[in-house]
Parts: C-alpha cells; sequence; structure tokens
C-alpha cells in the first residue's frame, strides 16, 4: 500500500506517510480505524460533483480495503498472480489516463464463469472469469475496465454504500460486500442485507441509469486516450444483448447490474461512429490468461484433447496460446515427458515471436516444466528468468519453492522481503516466509510471518494465536514490543468486529 496521507488520527483516519511500518501495523490502520462511527449525510449528491461527496477519498479506500480482506478470504477469489497481473497491466494503461489518475487502483479476477465485473469503493475492480472469456478482444475487455474505473472516479458505489447515515466504515464495508453479493445471488441478497441491516440498500443494488451513462462517457473518453479501439464498447453490449435473447431473457449479471437500454447503446454509438475504426491486435497475454481459464474449466484429459484438437485443425485462434494450454494441460496430467516434447514446440514458435520471447507467462511456464522433470538447470533458469522479470509473483513463488528445496531459505527470505514491500497484502509471500524462516530454525519470523498471512486473510483469532507463539519463541526488546503492541490492536479490533456484528 503505497503512503496516502499525513500522520495517523482517529479523527481524520489518515495513513502514515512512512514506508517503514510493519505488514501487521498496515493492516491494522485497513482495519483498526474503520471502527469509530462517523456521521454520513443523507441522499445521495448530484452526480459528478465531487465537492458534495459524502465520503472522502481516504474513507473509500478503507471501505474498498476492508471489504477486500472478506473478499480475498472468500472461496471465489481467483488468487493467480498471473491473471491478476494481467488485469493491473491493462488496467493500469486506463488509470493513466481517467480524470483522477492519482488515484490507486487494484484490479483481480473471480473464480466465477458468470459473465459480471463491478467496481467497489476505493478503487477495487474485480472481474469474474465468465467475462475474461467472453471478451472477444483486449479492446472490449479494456471497455469494461474503462466504464467500471468511471464508476470509481465518480464515487458511484461508494454514493450507494454511504446511504445509511451514521454507520461506521466497518459496516459500510460489509454493507458493500452485501451489493456483490446481491449482485451475484439475488434470492440470497435479503439475509446478506439483513444480516448487515441494510435493507434500505436493496433499491440501489444496481447502478442507475445515469449512472451508467456517465460511466459510459467517462469510460469512453479514457479508452480512447489510452489507445484502445473505441468501438469495442458497443460491440460489447451489443454482443451481450444478442446472448440475452438467446438464452430466453435471462440476463447475464453484468447486464443485470449495469442495465442496457437503447438509448445507452445509441449514445454510445454516435460517439464511436465519429472516431476512425482501430483493429489493434491483442497482445499475446490476453490470448495466454483466457487460454489458462479454459483449461482451469476442463479436466486434465478434457484439456489434452481441446488443445490438441484446436492445435491439429488449426482453430479456437493463436497458435502459441494452445500449444501453451496444451502444455499446461499435460503438466496437470502428470505427463511430464510430453510436456517437455511440446515446451521445445512452444519455444521454437516463440523464437519466431518478438513478443513471445519477452512474455513472462511463457518464461514461467517453462520453468515448471524444468522443475517438474528435475532438469540440472533449473535453479540457474530461475535465478535468470527473476533478474529479467523482478516483479513477476508467479515466477516469484516458484523460485522460492525451489530454493527452500535446495537448502538456500536465506536467500528466499532477502527476495521475499522486498516482494512483501511491493505487495503487503499477498498472504502467500507470507507463507513463503513462515517456510523458509522454519527452515533457518528461526521460530520467532516463522510465526510472525504466518500471522501477517493470517490477519490479511482477516482470520484474526489464527493471528493472534500465531502472535503468542512468536513471543513464546524469545526476541529481542524491540521485537517483543511490537508483537505486544500488535497483539493489543488485533484484540481492539477482534472486539470492535463482534461488538459490529
Amino acid at each position: 500500500m503505497k503512503p496516502a496521507a499525513p500522520p495517523l488520527t482517529h479523527s481524520s483516519i489518515l495513513i502514515p506517510e512512512s514506508d517503514n511500518i510493519s505488514p501487521m501495523k498496515k493492516l491494522i490502520l485497513v482495519l483498526l480505524l474503520g471502527f469509530p462511527t462517523y456521521a454520513i449525510s443523507d441522499g445521495l449528491p448530484d452526480l459528478g460533483d465531487i465537492s458534495q461527496t459524502v465520503l472522502n477519498p481516504i474513507q473509500e479506500r478503507q471501505i474498498g480495503q476492508q471489504s477486500m480482506v472478506q473478499i480475498r478470504a472468500g472461496k471465489q477469489y481467483l488468487d493467480d498472480p498471473e491473471i491478476n497481473d494481467y488485469l493491473n497491466q491493462i488496467g493500469g494503461k486506463l488509470v493513466e489516463y481517467c480524470n483522477e489518475p492519482s488515484l490507486e487502483f487494484e484490479f483481480f479476477a473471480v473464480n466465477d464463469y458468470n459473465v459480471n465485473a463491478f467496481a467497489m469503493p476505493g478503487g477495487f475492480i474485480g472481474v469474474n472469469a465468465g467475462l475474461l472469456l467472453i471478451t472477444e478482444s483486449e479492446s472490449e475487455l479494456a471497455s469494461v475496465l474503462a466504464h467500471e474505473i468511471a464508476h470509481v472516479t465518480q464515487h458511484h458505489m461508494a454514493r450507494m454504500v454511504s446511504a445509511q447515515q451514521g454507520d461506521s466504515i466497518a459496516s459500510m464495508a460489509a454493507i458493500a460486500i452485501a451489493i456483490l453479493a446481491a449482485r451475484s445471488n439475488a434470492q440470497a441478497s435479503q439475509a446478506t442485507i439483513a444480516g448487515v441491516q441494510a435493507r434500505a440498500m436493496q433499491k440501489q443494488l444496481d447502478f442507475t441509469r445515469e449512472h451508467e451513462q456517465e460511466a459510459d462517457r467517462i469510460g469512453f473518453e479514457t479508452l480512447q486516450k489510452a489507445g484502445f479501439n473505441t468501438h469495442a464498447m458497443p460491440e460489447f453490449l451489443q454482443r451481450m444483448q444478442r446472448a440475452t435473447r438467446l438464452i430466453d431473457g435471462n440476463a447475464p449479471n453484468y447486464l443485470r447490474t449495469h442495465p442496457v437500454t437503447s438509448d445507452r447503446v445509441a449514445d454510445i454509438e454516435n460517439r464511436v461512429n465519429k472516431q476512425p475504426y482501430q483493429l489493434l491486435p491483442d497482445s499475446l497475454d490476453f490470448q495466454l490468461v483466457r487460454t489458462k481459464l479454459i483449461g482451469a474449466q476442463k479436466t486434465t484429459s478434457d484439456a489434452i484433447s481441446y488443445f490438441t484438437d484446436a492445435l491439429t485443425t488449426h482453430k479456437h485462434g493463436n497458435p502459441i496460446a494452445q500449444q501453451y494450454g496444451l502444455v499446461t494441460a499435460l503438466l496437470r496430467n502428470q505427463e511430464i515427458e510430453r510436456a517437455r516434447v511440446e515446451l521445445a514446440v512452444l519455444q521454437k514458435e516463440s523464437k519466431l515471436n518478438q513478443t513471445a520471447q519477452n512474455d513472462p507467462m511463457l518464461e514461467t511456464l517453462t520453468g515448471k516444466v524444468k522443475h517438474a522433470a528435475k532438469d540440472s538447470d533449473t535453479l540457474s533458469f530461475y535465478q535468470t528468468a527473476v533478474q529479467r522479470f523482478p516483479q513477476y509473483r508467479a515466477l516469484i513463488y516458484d523460485y522460492v519453492d525451489l530454493l527452500v528445496q535446495s537448502n538456500q531459505a536465506e536467500i528466499a527470505v532477502k527476495l521475499l522481503t522486498e516482494q512483501v514491500s511491493h505487495h503487503p497484502t499477498d498472504t502467500r509471500l507470507y507463507d513463503l516466509q513462515a517456510r523458509c524462516y522454519n527452515q533457518l530454525h528461526k521460530p520467532f519470523e516463522q510465526h510472525q510471518a504466518q500471522a501477517y498471512s493470517f490477519a490479511w486473510q482477516g482470520n484474526l483469532r489464527a493471528a493472534m494465536q500465531q502472535l503468542e507463539l512468536a513471543k513464546r519463541a524469545g526476541g529481542d526488546f524491540y521485537q517483543l514490543s511490537t508483537i505486544e503492541t500488535d497483539l493489543r490492536e488485533l484484540r481492539e479490533m477482534l472486539t470492535a468486529q463482534v461488538k459490529n456484528k
């Protein structure tokens, strides 16, 4: 998390500027500060009038962060660093040209094959796996992300969430989760909303027509400035409408939560028709991410058959992506030797494609095959690969795992410490840290790292148990003081959570 404001005070709920605070302290700032109650004004302000928003940006960010703790702990959060890094790459290009580029954004995937995307307060944008698969071009995906970014910059969701007068930040985060649950499952929504005492929100579950038109207009401008094909925006919506008619009025979630009218489509088309049509090639990662999701939907044997048939008959899209899918499926099925053979074919094809030669997803797959085949040069391969792609977490995870297996945990710890500073909410990094410290016979650090993992997953009791184990393991005065402080504040958080429920 980047520094966001001047030093912390409970009245202003601001985050310290220093990056030299522990991961647990950052979590405490995310969660603990939400519990005091803040008065919220009645009603929703005029669209686009940011001066009248009922929440300030720091409060919006806290609502989103607290909601994300719950989302990451859920089964539907797609914890795939390659897919999430890709979404952040595309989203980041768009954010550079949005009307509030200074806002922090985080894009993440949801393991749900229904077609949907959603924006949370504070810049958190979720994309269902189903939407990634139904988009036929990268510009279509970008058009959806641009639309969701506009919902954030215009504070649409934040206004819906803050409609409950006098709620705490923590309660509003629960309301945000309730809205998402209601959008995904209308039958379950009543129970979820009742659980957070937000029945009034039922009338505001979907964005209004005005919200959608404003998000279209601003999203269109962002899409255009970022250099994507603007014609993709109406093309995607029109295909969604056609799909709705084909399945007897059972509209995809995306259309139910983002109502489409003929006036709205006509307005977008009017804007698009003034722009030249750009036939832009999709990035290789767009194809690889979709291929990865297609393979994940299928059994290993079905995935092998699917990609083998695609390569034989020259259908289903990009041949490099198809070959990637086949190698991935063979690895899943433990057909290591055949995976090596097909990887060699993939590498030969990639040499003819300049983009493929520098693609970290292909590099990660190569490492996985080498690791599975127990090649003698696997460790040196990862050393070089991590130098080429120092922030690519999928490679980092596998490299650290190999270092631990090779009894080189000291090197792994240094690498993980750097990664945690860039990704303080990544629970897998903390789990890996705990493994490394266990190998190094450092129980204090092991239990502390495990506590961070549990805390960011929202399991405060388990986090406290790990901190107690760390305290028993012993440490210097500073370490033990830090543990005592974290324990005290986690107890406050837990007490406040129980009270809010």
